[in-house]
């Protein structure tokens, strides 16, 4: 067990479970995979769950009375319902379905632009010149320039919070930038590049105060933390499935149901309508209103089937397991990454409030910096996969003043000889400079 109770995962039968962590690379090198805050890998249960939908039950939803359109329905609308209860949604209609992170984040921001048309039942969706958009310098490249192009339609203006030198926000300023003009708060729960892990009570309360909507990108902590919407006390929390060991092209809008029961839609077409003259149209209530045409079937199956097996794991512990054996994983790898000589960790260099995506620089013996992309390469050539450049999040690079770093993420079926690994590595690369 745990120190808070809950019962450990036995992360070398965890292992079994996926088969691409059984490959090797470069000529027979055993892969040790630490690029998870990119993608995460899947167990034979999705592989499975998809292949078994193909086989069996193919056919467009909603629409069929037929058997395989009965089943396929019955599918797609039971991942839902095990979305919903893996995020503690009060109600399996705020679970939409969309293809990404992105995607749900776009979605928000263009109902906000489409509030223009919409009447009053959508006024806490019009945006114009003298309101503000916050954000802050954290932000994945998907929730800033959204924002961005959002401000640039309707003249509201874009403000954020900044950073600390250590890699936190910046909340001393949290009174003045977010005030009586900001229609709407939207930042990172879990930093990609950072790791940081950010307080979201003390925005979401300021935020309340001056009646601003609040949005919550969870793409790097829903697949890392058990996560509760109602305790969160946000209004939208966007996810994404391929992070949390489900396929590509799967993400996830949660959105509090009286706010997406007036939200006008952000694409139209077949399903998301519920009368069309040639004069007009009318919507269906949400979700529905929010998935036009045919939509991601089989990567919804896959997405269900990965909710049960993250669910199932360590005897029911889940996701809180999950957390435990990551925030171990990270205690290990800042202790041994500390050892490498010439290593600089960007973002806080301890464990609290902080998740298992670890950005760094690193220098050779003469003092001068190798580029991250080098550091890449030649650990690739050693079988160890990390990630490199900005990240998609260039303003953080920006403010720390460096041109990229090297990221080493970990998850579920990480290990601590992987990360023995790519400290043995990194002395590989510093070795391999100094030639």
């Amino acid at each position: 067990m745990t120190a808070g109770g809950a019962a450990e995962l036995d992360v070398e039968l965890v292992r079994k479970d996926f088969p691409i962590l059984e490959r090797t690379v470069h000529d027979g090198r055993p892969l040790v995979y630490l690029d998870n805050a990119a993608t995460a890998q899947k167990p034979r249960a999705v592989i499975d769950a998809m292949r078994d939908y193909y086989e069996l039950h193919n056919a467009n939803v909603h629409r069929g009375i037929h058997a395989l359109a009965e089943e396929a329905t019955a599918l797609y609308e039971g991942a839902r319902d095990k979305v919903a209860a893996f995020v503690n949604a009060p109600d399996r209609h705020e679970i939409v379905f969309t293809k990404n992170s992105s995607e749900a984040l776009n979605l928000v921001t263009y109902a906000f632009s489409n509030a223009a048309t919409q009447g009053e039942q959508a006024e806490r969706f019009r945006l114009g010149p003298g309101d503000e958009v916050v954000v802050t310098e954290m932000e994945h490249h998907s929730n800033l320039v959204p924002w961005q192009m959002l401000c640039q339609r309707t003249g509201a203006r874009l403000r954020w919070l900044g950073l600390t030198d250590e890699g936190r926000l910046d909340l001393g300023n949290l009174d003045e930038v977010i005030n009586e003009r900001t229609k709407v708060v939207s930042f990172v729960h879990q930093s990609n590049i950072l790791g940081t892990v950010n307080p979201v009570a003390p925005i979401a309360a300021r935020a309340r105060q001056v009646g601003a909507l609040v949005v919550l990108d969870g793409s790097q902590s829903v697949p890392h933390l058990p996560i509760d919407v109602t305790a969160l006390d946000v209004d939208f929390l966007a996810f994404t499935g391929h992070k949390m060991c489900g396929p590509t092209g799967i993400g996830v809008l949660w959105g509090r149901r009286e706010l997406l029961e007036v939200m006008p839609p952000f694409l139209g077409g077949g399903e998301m309508i519920e009368l069309v003259t040639m004069e007009a149209s009318t919507y269906a209530p949400p979700p529905h209103r929010f998935e036009a045409g045919t939509p991601m079937i089989a990567q919804a199956v896959g997405l269900g089937a990965a909710v049960d097996y993250l669910t199932g794991l360590a005897g029911g512990a889940g996701m809180a397991a999950v957390a435990a054996h990551e925030h171990r994983l990270t205690e290990y790898a800042l202790a041994r990454l500390a050892e490498v000589p010439g290593l600089q960790i960007i973002g806080p260099t301890g464990a609290v409030d902080r998740g298992g995506a670890i950005s760094f620089l690193l220098s050779g013996a003469d003092g001068r910096a190798i580029h991250p992309h080098d550091v890449g390469q030649v650990l690739d050539e050693q079988g160890i996969a990390v990630r490199v450049g900005h990240h998609c999040a260039r303003p953080v690079c920006l403010r720390f003043g460096v041109p990229a770093t090297t990221r080493a993420s970990f998850h579920l079926y990480t290990t601590t000889s992987e990360i023995d690994a790519l400290v043995e590595g990194l002395a590989g690369v510093r070795r391999f400079f100094q030639s």
